[in-house]
């Protein structure tokens, strides 16, 4: 399979996956039709079917567009989310496939939004799977806690997606790297995984290159809300749980001004 990022708005990404032996292509959060549409056809692709992560107008805003250009097109969205445009609603657990060779596994990881989806991925042997994360996870970050709590977040962090192959490509939402991994810097300011990759992140963001995807084994080692079970991080907090220590480090990320 094939992914490429097709970005949207001022910060967000939707992104093309290409089934290559068939040329059949998803499409995840396209918020902008016509870009997404043009990204296709430069790549050969036909769309089939809409992957929406969750309901926010900056993930499920072009629904109803791309069901205008591509008549017939099937929308996927999480059940518990009123996902604008949704033609198929998903649970977790819900598989599809696209053309000859990829899978798509629906994950329900709710918090930011009750219905949020995270989609799994997986291609041929030997090709590392994908997850879409949304804004669930990401990129040393992770949303806000709009509709959901930490227990919550949790839950969808540190199980559900934390025990994906470490391999895993994480495509998320937003590109929110540097800032992310700037406050990552004010959890553990001795983690030099977090120092390199922050480099890293500047580096791309000067060049205009996206800093996605990340990997889940970067994530378990510069994400601190994927990092919550390390008993440091817990004592230099002041908590006691991975989930109190989930809890403090968003409401210290929401006043954060870095």
């Amino acid at each position: 399979m094939k992914i490429f990022h097709v970005p949207c708005l001022e910060d967000n990404y939707a992104y093309l996956i290409i089934d290559e032996s068939t040329g059949d292509a998803a499409v995840v959060d396209p918020v902008d039709p016509e870009k997404v549409i043009h990204s296709a056809e430069q790549h050969s692709a036909n769309i089939k079917f809409v992957l929406t992560t969750h309901h926010h107008w900056d993930h499920a805003g072009g629904n109803e567009k791309m069901k205008q250009l591509v008549p017939g097109i099937k929308v996927y969205g999480g059940s518990l989310d009123k996902v604008k445009g949704c033609t198929d609603a998903v649970d977790n657990g819900d598989t599809l496939s696209l053309g000859h060779d990829v899978n798509i596994s629906a994950l329900h990881t709710p918090c930011h939004t009750k219905g949020h989806i995270s989609y799994y991925v997986t291609g041929k042997d030997g090709e590392n799977p994908a997850v879409f994360t949304g804004d669930t996870l990401f990129v040393a970050g992770c949303g806000k806690f709009f509709e959901g709590t930490a227990e919550q977040m949790h839950q969808s962090l540190c199980v559900t997606l934390a025990s994906l192959p470490k391999p895993t490509q994480v495509y998320c939402g937003h590109e929110y790297t540097v800032k992310n991994l700037e406050f990552a810097l004010t959890v553990e300011p001795n983690n030099e995984k977090i120092q390199q990759k922050l480099a890293w992140a500047r580096q791309q963001r000067q060049a205009n290159v996206p800093t996605i995807p990340s990997t889940l084994e970067e994530e378990l080692e510069t994400n601190p809300f994927m990092r919550v079970n390390n008993p440091e991080i817990q004592e230099k907090l002041g908590c006691k749980s991975p989930i109190d220590t989930l809890r403090e480090i968003r409401n210290k990320k929401d006043q954060w001004r870095g």
